[in-house]
C-alpha cells in the first residue's frame, strides 16, 4: 500500500525522515506521511514507527489499527525502544488507546486490569525494552511482574525494576518503588517501623508532580493515616482534589462522596455530584450505585426516580448487586419506572447471583405475590435450587423456607429441613429456622434438646429473635435445664434492642414468680415501655401496677387510662380491675 503513496522526490530516506520530523514538529503530520512512507519502506524504525501513529491517527492515511500494529512491531522488532514501550502498553490495555504513550497508561487505575490483556506479549516487549535500559521499559514490567498472571509474577525482581527506573527519573518508576517500600510497610509491622516514609513521599511527589493521579491518591491515604508524619486531613483532601481532577475514577468517586457529605472539605453538592458522575460514566460501580441512592432518598439533591433509575442501571450493568436489588425495588413500587413485579423478581435474581443477601431474601418474599405469577415463582425457585446444589448456604436457607411455606413449590417439611440443616452450617437465620422445625417436629421426629442446641448457636451470634426464643425454652425449661436468670439475660438484650414483646418478658419476670430476684420497680418500667408501644398485656399489667400501688404510689388516674386502652385492645379481664377502681373522678370546678 505504501508504493501508491511514495512521493515522486529525489529525498533520500533519510532526507525524508528529517523533513517529516521537522513538519510533525509543526503539526503537520497528514503532510509529513509521505514522506514517512518513503523512510519506512526503507526499513528505518523511526519512519516505521511514525507510520504505525499516522495509521492509528488516521494522519494522511485512511484509519487502520492492524495497520499500525503491523508497522509498529516492524519498528519494535528492529530494536526502537519507544515502539517496543508502546506496544508492551498497548497489550496491556487490550489495544484499547493507541493514541497514548505507554507511559500514561500505567497506573491508571489502583485495580487490576479489565479483560483483553494479552500479558505474554506485553511481557516480551517490556522485556527487551527494560533489557535496552529504558525506564520506561524497566515501570512496565515492574507492574507487569506485581499484577499479572499469578504463575509469572516476581515481587523481587519488579522491586528491583521500579527501583532502577525510579533511580532515573521515570514517574511511574518513582510511583511503583514508592508502592512496593509502602506495600512492605503495611504488611509487617517490623518493616514499619524502620520505613523511611520520608523517602516514599519524595517518590509520589515526584510522580504526582509529573501528573500521576494515582500518586496523588496514594499521598492522600498516606496523610489521612498519619504515615510520615501526623494525620493530615487537609492535605488528604487536597491530594484526593489533584487526582480526581486528574481523572482517577476511585478518586473522583471516594472525593464526590467527601464533597456531596461535607466530611473534611466545605460541602459542595453541586461538584460532588459531577465527579460522581465523571467516575460512574468511566465505569465505577460504586458510584454509579450513590447516584441512584442520592437521587432516591434526596436530601441535599431533590429526589428524582427516573434519575435514580437509571444510574442504579448503570451500576448493575457494571456488576452491583445492591443496585439491581435497588432498581428493583422501583419496579416492584412503580417509582421513576414501570412497576412491574416479574421484572422486581428478575432483578432480585440478578442482585442475589451476585451475593445480595437482602435480595434473596425480598426475592423469596414474592414467592407468595400474585402479581409475579406462577412461572416466575418457578423460574426464582428453581434458582434457589440449582444455587443450594452447588453449595450456597443462603440459597439453601432460602429454598428451606420456600419448601417450608409452600412458596413457589408444594409444601415439603422433610426437604424443607434438610436445606435449613445444610444451611445451619453457615447462615445464623438457618439455625434458627432448623431448631424451630425440630422443635415443632416438622419434616423429623421432634427433638427438643437438637433444638435448643441450634438455637443457642444462633442467640450466641447475635440474632435477637433467637434470644428470644432461646429465654423462652430457658424459662420452661424446654429442651435442658430452666435458666431464668440467663432468660431474664436475653430478654434485657432484646428489648434493649427494641423488642416489644422482651420488654414485656422483662416486666412479667422481675415482678414475681420467677427465680430471680424481684424488681417491682423495673418491672413497672418494663411494662410502661411495652404499654406505650401498644403491647396490650403491658397496658394491663402497667394498669394493675398503677391501680395497687405495687411498685410504690398509687395512680388511678393513669392507670384507668391504660385499663381502658388493654379492654380496647380486647384483653376482657381490664374490665374488673376497672370496676374495683370505682367511677373516675367527676372534673373539679377548676378543670371546668
Amino acid at each position: 500500500m505504501l508504493d501508491r503513496l511514495l512521493p515522486k522526490s529525489v529525498l533520500g530516506p533519510e532526507a525524508a525522515l528529517r523533513r517529516a520530523r521537522a513538519l510533525i514538529a509543526s503539526g503537520k503530520r497528514r503532510q509529513a506521511f509521505p514522506l514517512l512512507a518513503r523512510a519506512a519502506a526503507a526499513g528505518l524504525a523511526e519512519a516505521e514507527l511514525q507510520v504505525a501513529r499516522s495509521y492509528f491517527e488516521g494522519a494522511g492515511v485512511p484509519q487502520s489499527l492492524p495497520e499500525g500494529l503491523r508497522w509498529l512491531e516492524r519498528a519494535a522488532g528492529q530494536g526502537n525502544v519507544e515502539a517496543q514501550n508502546l506496544l508492551a502498553s498497548l497489550y496491556l490495555q487490550g489495544i484499547a488507546s493507541p493514541d497514548k504513550q505507554a507511559g500514561d497508561l500505567l497506573f491508571a487505575t489502583a485495580v487490576p486490569l479489565q479483560g483483553g490483556t494479552d500479558w505474554q506479549r506485553a511481557r516480551a516487549w517490556a522485556e527487551r525494552a527494560a533489557e535496552a535500559g529504558s525506564p520506561e521499559g524497566q515501570a512496565t514490567l515492574g507492574f507487569i511482574l506485581t499484577i499479572g498472571p499469578q504463575e509469572g509474577r516476581d515481587e523481587a525482581r519488579a522491586t528491583a525494576l521500579y527501583e532502577a527506573s525510579a533511580a532515573s527519573g521515570w514517574p511511574q518508576g518513582c510511583l511503583g518503588a514508592a508502592m512496593m517500600r509502602l506495600n512492605r510497610a503495611n504488611a509487617d509491622p517490623g518493616v514499619a517501623a524502620a520505613t523511611d516514609y520520608a523517602a516514599i513521599i519524595a517518590l509520589l511527589n515526584r510522580a504526582a508532580d509529573a501528573g500521576v493521579a494515582l500518586a496523588s491518591a496514594v499521598l492522600s491515604e498516606m496523610a489521612q493515616r498519619g504515615q510520615g508524619g501526623p494525620a493530615d486531613p487537609k492535605a488528604a483532601a487536597r491530594h484526593l482534589a489533584t487526582a480526581a481532577a486528574r481523572g482517577l475514577r476511585s478518586a473522583q468517586a471516594r472525593y464526590g462522596r467527601m464533597l456531596m457529605a461535607g466530611s473534611g472539605v466545605e460541602q459542595d453538592t453541586v461538584e460532588g455530584e459531577s465527579l460522581l458522575r465523571r467516575a460512574a460514566l468511566a465505569g465505577d460501580a460504586d458510584a454509579a450505585a450513590l447516584l441512584g441512592d442520592l437521587y432516591a432518598r434526596g436530601g441535599e439533591l431533590p429526589p428524582n426516580h427516573t434519575e435514580a433509575a437509571m444510574w442504579y442501571r448503570r451500576a448493575m450493568d457494571l456488576g452491583h448487586g445492591a443496585a439491581a436489588r435497588a432498581l428493583g425495588q422501583l419496579h416492584l413500587v412503580g417509582a421513576g419506572t414501570s412497576r412491574d413485579p416479574q421484572e422486581a423478581a428478575r432483578l432480585f435474581r440478578i442482585a442475589a447471583q451476585a451475593g445480595d443477601a437482602q435480595a434473596a431474601t425480598q426475592l423469596r418474599g414474592l414467592m407468595t405475590n400474585p402479581e409475579v405469577g406462577p412461572e416466575a415463582h418457578a423460574v426464582s425457585h428453581a434458582w434457589f435450587a440449582e444455587a443450594a446444589a452447588k453449595g450456597d448456604l443462603l440459597a439453601a436457607f432460602n429454598l428451606g423456607i420456600c419448601l417450608a411455606d409452600g412458596s413457589g413449590a408444594a409444601r415439603d417439611d422433610v426437604a424443607a429441613v434438610a436445606w435449613l440443616r445444610r444451611a445451619a452450617d453457615g447462615i445464623v437465620n438457618a439455625q434458627l429456622g432448623y431448631g424451630l422445625m425440630v422443635l415443632a417436629g416438622r419434616g423429623v421426629p421432634p427433638d427438643p434438646v437438637e433444638a435448643r442446641t441450634w438455637i443457642a448457636r444462633a442467640a450466641a451470634a447475635g440474632m435477637t429473635e433467637a434470644q428470644m426464643v432461646l429465654a423462652d425454652l430457658l424459662v420452661a425449661g424446654t429442651g435442658g435445664p430452666r435458666d431464668h436468670a440467663q432468660a431474664l439475660a436475653l430478654y434485657e438484650k432484646a428489648a434493649q434492642a427494641g423488642v416489644t414483646q422482651a420488654m414485656f418478658a422483662m416486666g412479667a419476670m422481675l415482678g414475681g414468680g420467677h427465680d430471680v430476684p424481684w424488681d417491682r420497680p423495673a418491672a413497672q418500667h418494663w411494662f410502661q415501655e411495652a404499654a406505650q408501644r401498644g403491647h396490650g398485656l403491658a397496658q394491663l399489667m402497667l394498669g394493675r401496677y398503677l391501680a395497687r400501688g405495687l411498685a410504690g404510689e398509687r395512680d388511678p388516674a393513669a392507670a384507668r387510662l391504660w385499663l381502658e386502652r388493654a379492654l380496647a385492645q380486647g384483653h376482657a379481664e381490664a374490665e374488673a380491675d376497672l370496676t374495683a377502681l370505682g367511677p373516675a373522678d367527676p372534673p373539679s370546678a377548676t378543670a371546668a
